[in-house]
């Protein structure tokens, strides 16, 4: 992977971020019992920090998917970004939700999951993110015929928009993996 090495951008605090991330900053500090290095290196630009917590408390909100297959999806999304950051992150908060390991390993390393249904999903997310949105017929008769529905379809795209967010930005920021996540710690092999 090729590293971005002149764009160092500062992990604001609440102490330091402008004035209109403090909230959201705040709001995760609540959460989360810490403000992840992620959220910390969005306060930089306030309208990016602002449109993906909401965007994803509203996901949360008024998702179609349960709380695994919406892992499932961010990390396979995730997987084929190559985004460091988001696959320990998403690793840590599937093992909160007691996804089989088997699963997340799965989806760490780019190998078939043991269970069709998420497969299927795994399979669908990926094809959205490679092919940006222009997925094929058989990839979404696919995705159906697994027993997803029309609405899981535009689930994907959001939940594929917020990881661009994320994908993206810890890439050109190179975020740094907070110690929470550490344990899952990733690099995609390259084969």
């Amino acid at each position: 992977m090729t590293t971005i090495e002149n764009l160092n951008y500062d992990v604001k605090t609440i102490e330091n971020a402008p004035e209109t991330s403090k909230e959201v900053l705040e709001q995760a500090k609540k959460a989360y019992g810490f403000v992840p290095n992620l959220l910390g290196t969005m306060a930089n630009h306030p309208a990016l920090l602002k449109n993906y917590w909401e965007g994803s408390a509203n996901l949360g909100a008024n998702s179609t998917l349960s709380a695994k297959e919406q892992q499932v999806a961010y990390l396979a999304a995730s997987y084929e970004n190559n985004c460091h950051y988001c696959m320990a992150a998403h690793t840590s908060i599937g093992q909160m939700h007691k996804i089989d390991q088997s699963i997340l390993d799965a989806l760490r390393t780019g190998t078939p999951i043991p269970d069709a249904r998420l497969e299927a999903l795994s399979q669908y997310v990926k094809a959205t993110t490679i092919s940006r949105g222009r997925v094929s017929q058989e990839d979404i008769n696919a995705f159906l015929e697994a027993g997803f529905t029309q609405e899981n379809v535009l689930e994907v795209i959001t939940i594929v928009s917020l990881k661009v967010m994320t994908n993206y930005i810890n890439y050109v920021a190179q975020t740094k993996v907070d110690s929470a996540f550490e344990p899952n710690a990733w690099e995609k092999l390259m084969v």
